[in-house]
């Protein structure tokens, strides 16, 4: 997890866990690492179920409605719609006013990120009509490519031989892959890679913009909120000019002739919508709440499950070669994985010394017994716990 702060829901959750957690587990040194496994296990299964879902979703989408970029608009207006009635109803239950920037930082911190954003999203949607979901899946996971390399151009990582080795590893993965691949599309190809470019921007500056904690945008909803019309704004030039005639006369939507087909397809624009903006929000929560380590890991296991489910329900077709291709880059991916970790090795020793120099909460509570049976006096010890801890800072 990130060195943010705990918020109040974090402290709850941790004391809700520790009633959970067996006797002897509430007394071992283990509970720490108890409390983060079930956090991030669980955002990484949230993660999951949305991302896989959404990509079914839309290929199943676009067989039959084509046009990728007004699927996409929709998507991130119903999301700010949504965005906007969380942050309303939040307020009126918390008493307090949500965040909101200033017109300097937003444009300086959020457009860049929303223009980003908009574009890896649009172009993924649009490669969709042309290539399968296996041809989708591997190609952006070349995205941890163009990370490294974004990383280094902004001075957050130092170039290595590692990271040439793994630049080398996914890119003949990926040829091996489409190689003489009988559902390989030179234009549907061309997008996907093309999206996992502006993805290594997206994510970077992603990152910056969730983890800032003088921003304020550690809560997703507040990120979505702020991100959504810049990213409408970045978009609709580009599906105006694609897809403006199309959609304006197609009887599936705009130029339609029977009320029912035009429900019909409202309905499934807003159900991807609802699936989109689970996505986002699951994607924001893991990017805020654990380290990019957690997120290349996931992200392993995201495209070994994508790639069997692709070949089990769309029959997607490869020969042994573009199998062998599959390990060879996910092994990239893998040693990617291994680097990081290496590398956050002394970092994660200084972090764990400053822990125990001024002491983590939980521990606090843990040496001072067993916690009371009600879940108010829990949290109450579990708060004037903390407080102590800053007074004795």
């Amino acid at each position: 997890m990130t060195g943010q702060p705990k918020t109040q829901f974090d402290v709850k959750l941790d004391a809700k866990l520790y009633r959970a957690a067996p006797h002897k587990l509430q007394r071992s040194p283990l509970f720490n690492f108890f409390a983060l496994a079930v956090k991030t296990v669980s955002l990484v299964l949230f993660y999951y179920c949305f991302s896989i879902s959404l990509t079914f979703y839309n290929k199943w989408l676009f067989k039959g409605f084509h046009f990728p970029l007004t699927v996409t608009i929709i998507h991130l207006a119903v999301k700010f719609v949504i965005a906007v009635a969380i942050r309303k109803c939040t307020e009126r239950i918390t008493k307090t006013k949500s965040i909101t920037l200033g017109w300097s930082v937003y444009l300086k911190r959020v457009a860049p990120t929303g223009v980003a954003s908009a574009l890896d999203i649009g172009l993924s949607n649009w490669s969709l009509l042309y290539i399968t979901i296996s041809l989708y899946t591997m190609s952006k996971s070349t995205c941890i490519i163009f990370i490294l390399l974004f990383a280094i151009v902004f001075g957050l990582q130092k170039p290595h031989l590692s990271q040439a080795v793994i630049v080398f590893l996914i890119a003949v993965g990926l040829f091996m892959f489409t190689y003489e691949s009988t559902q390989f599309n030179l234009e549907g190809f061309i997008m996907v890679i093309g999206a996992s470019v502006i993805g290594g921007l997206r994510w970077s500056l992603a990152q910056i913009l969730t983890q800032k904690q003088e921003l304020g945008l550690s809560n997703p909803v507040d990120t979505i909120y702020h991100l959504q019309p810049v990213m409408i704004i970045g978009l609709l030039p580009v599906a105006v000019v694609v897809e403006g005639i199309r959609i304006s006369s197609t009887k599936d939507f705009l130029g339609f002739i029977n009320v029912d087909v035009i429900f019909h397809t409202s309905m499934m624009l807003l159900f991807g919508a609802c699936l989109a903006f689970m996505l986002a929000l699951s994607e924001y929560l893991l990017l805020s709440r654990t380290s990019s380590l957690t997120l290349s890991i996931s992200g392993i296991v995201k495209e070994i499950i994508t790639l069997f489910l692709a070949a089990e329900i769309n029959s997607d077709k490869m020969t042994t070669l573009n199998a062998l291709g599959i390990v060879i880059c996910i092994s990239g991916i893998t040693l990617h994985v291994i680097t990081k970790a290496i590398q956050s090795k002394g970092q994660t020793k200084v972090e764990h010394h400053i822990q125990t120099k001024n002491g983590d909460s939980l521990q606090m509570l843990l040496a001072d017994g067993a916690m009371d049976e009600s879940e108010d006096e829990d949290d109450d010890i579990y708060d004037r716990r903390r407080r102590t801890q800053v007074t004795r800072i």
